[in-house]
C-alpha cells in the first residue's frame, strides 16, 4: 500500500470497529486453551505498546524490532516497542511512546496516535496489553538501545498477503517442540502476542482495501 494511499484512509481505519479476541485466536498458540473472553488477573502487570505506520519510499511499514537476548519470557523474540507502565507515566498510551522513545529513539512529537487496539493478555509474562497504532508521516531515523537486536520494516502489503501464514517449531516454558502458528517474514518468524496483534491490525487494513 502506498502511503499516499494510506494517509487518505486515517478517518475510515478510526472508526472501524475493532475484531478483538476473534482476530487473536486465529493466531495464538494452539497450546493456548480456547478462549471466548481474557479473563485477566487482578496482579496482572500493566504494559503498552506502539504499533507504529511510517513511509519508506512511499511503501507503508510497520515498525517492528527483534529483542536482545536476555533472561526472561520474551528473549529474542519479534516485538513491537513497548514495555510495563512506569508510575511516572500518566496513562497507558504515555507508556507506549516512552518506550518507543527509550528503544528506537523516535520522539513521540513525531507520532500521532490514531486508537487503541483490543486489550491481550500474556499468561507466560502475565502483562495486561494495550496496544496503540500510531503513524508518523516522515521515515524516522531509528536509534536502537540495548534492548532491541534489530529492526524490521515490515510492509503492510506483506502483512496482508495470506502467503506469509505458517507454522514453526519452538521449545518454550513446558512445552517442547510444538508447532505454532505464525506470520513468515525474510528469516523472521512473528508468533504469539505480537502475531495476535498483527492479526487484529490485518483485519481493520483488510476494511480499508
Amino acid at each position: 500500500m502506498e502511503f499516499e494511499q494510506f494517509l487518505l484512509k486515517i478517518e475510515q481505519l478510526k472508526k472501524t470497529p475493532l475484531p478483538g479476541i476473534s482476530a487473536h485466536r486465529e493466531l495464538a498458540p494452539y497450546q493456548r486453551p480456547v478462549f471466548t473472553e481474557y479473563n485477566i488477573p487482578n496482579d496482572a502487570k500493566k504494559a503498552a505498546v506502539l504499533v507504529l505506520f511510517y513511509p519508506n519510499k512511499n511503501t507503508t511499514n510497520i515498525l517492528l524490532t527483534q529483542r536482545a537476548v536476555y533472561k526472561g519470557t520474551h528473549s529474542n523474540q519479534i516485538s513491537f516497542p513497548g514495555g510495563k507502565k512506569d508510575l511516572t507515566d500518566p496513562t497507558l498510551k504515555e507508556t507506549a511512546l516512552r518506550e518507543t522513545l527509550e528503544e528506537v529513539g523516535v520522539v513521540k512529537e513525531q507520532i500521532d496516535v490514531l486508537k487503541q487496539l483490543s486489550t491481550i493478555y500474556i499468561p507466560p509474562s502475565n502483562f495486561s496489553v494495550n496496544p496503540y497504532i500510531g503513524i508518523a508521516t516522515e521515515n524516522p531515523i531509528f536509534k536502537t538501545n540495548y534492548e532491541v537486536e534489530q529492526i524490521i520494516e515490515f510492509p503492510v502489503e506483506v502483512l496482508l498477503n495470506p502467503k506469509i501464514l505458517a507454522t514453526f517449531p519452538i521449545s518454550t516454558g513446558k512445552f517442547k517442540n510444538i508447532e505454532v502458528p505464525c506470520f513468515q517474514y525474510q528469516n523472521h518468524f512473528i508468533w504469539g502476542a505480537t502475531a495476535m496483534i498483527l492479526n487484529e491490525v490485518k483485519e481493520v487494513l483488510k476494511t480499508l482495501i
